[in-house]
């Protein structure tokens, strides 16, 4: 199915014939993923996934447990090819240019396009250390301390610290741990956030407060984020993909996706219909 736009909404964008002179001209994608598929030692997990996700935007993978999700949300950062015996074809452009070509170095790649993991795993140590381990790694040389306290900040966890990131990391909560990574994340200032699953092992509380911490993140940064969350989704993304059995079944505004799907597979997830 075609990408949307990279101003996706419920109404139709209006044609270029349609559109003032003096209108800006549309910003171009962060992604642009044609024909992507990924196998894991000969057994397909991705199929043909073609899709514009665009920038600034929260954009949300759905679909049942074991669809293809996580494999697709790797595949924006170069993490599968970390999985032995995988295999990516297809094109993923990042800013215009090719992702998995030779050259590109892909550690550069996953600091612009940093990602969060289901689990929060920190490391030893206390949170600025934690904070502190992307910078240092990349070379950073600026204020180490003043970095952290502004990722921290920005993740809502200076106040829960009292002011001293050198709380044992872990002593925090699970909510506490997941801001943390997401702090941690944001330090190397990446381009693009994904996140896997953010909120599944959270209560009401901790959810909530993720997904205002991903709001705020907005427009500085693109976000896109797999769950089986369906309220989360609906309520957090501009732009949701359903994804079934490694296909790519519906991708499109969320409001629309949610409320009048093109595709009978994707009315059959949403209002839990067994197939």
């Amino acid at each position: 199915m075609s990408a949307p736009g990279s101003g996706p909404g419920p109404s139709p964008r209006p044609s270029p014939a349609d559109a003032p002179r003096d209108a800006p001209p549309a910003r171009a994608p962060v992604f642009s993923l044609g024909d992507l598929s990924v196998h894991f030692g000969g057994r397909p997990a991705l199929s043909g996934v073609s899709l514009d996700i665009p920038r600034g935007r929260i954009v949300a993978l759905i679909g049942p447990s074991g669809c293809g999700k996580t494999t697709l949300l790797r595949a924006l950062n170069r993490m599968n090819e970390l999985i032995p015996g995988a295999r990516t074809t297809g094109s993923v452009r990042f800013d215009g240019a090719e992702l998995y070509r030779p050259e590109t170095d892909p550690v550069e790649v996953r600091r612009r396009v940093g990602m969060v993991f289901q689990e929060a795993a920190l490391f030893p140590g206390s949170v600025f250390d934690n904070v502190a381990f992307g910078p240092r790694a990349s070379g950073f040389r600026g204020d180490l301390h003043a970095l952290a306290e502004e990722v921290l900040t920005a993740a809502g966890m200076w106040a829960d610290l009292g002011q001293d990131p050198d709380v044992p990391a872990a002593s925090l909560s699970a909510g506490q741990r997941q801001r943390v990574c997401i702090a941690r994340a944001l330090a190397v200032r990446p381009q693009v956030l994904l996140l896997d699953e953010p909120t599944s092992a959270l209560d009401a509380t901790a959810t909530a407060r993720i997904e205002s911490l991903v709001h705020s993140l907005l427009p500085r940064l693109t976000v896109v984020l797999a769950t089986n969350d369906l309220r989360l989704a609906a309520r957090s993304s501009s732009v949701t993909a359903y994804v079934d059995r490694g296909e790519l079944v519906e991708y499109g505004p969320t409001e629309t996706l949610f409320t009048n799907p093109s595709d009978e597979r994707t009315e059959s997830y949403l209002t839990g219909r067994v197939r």
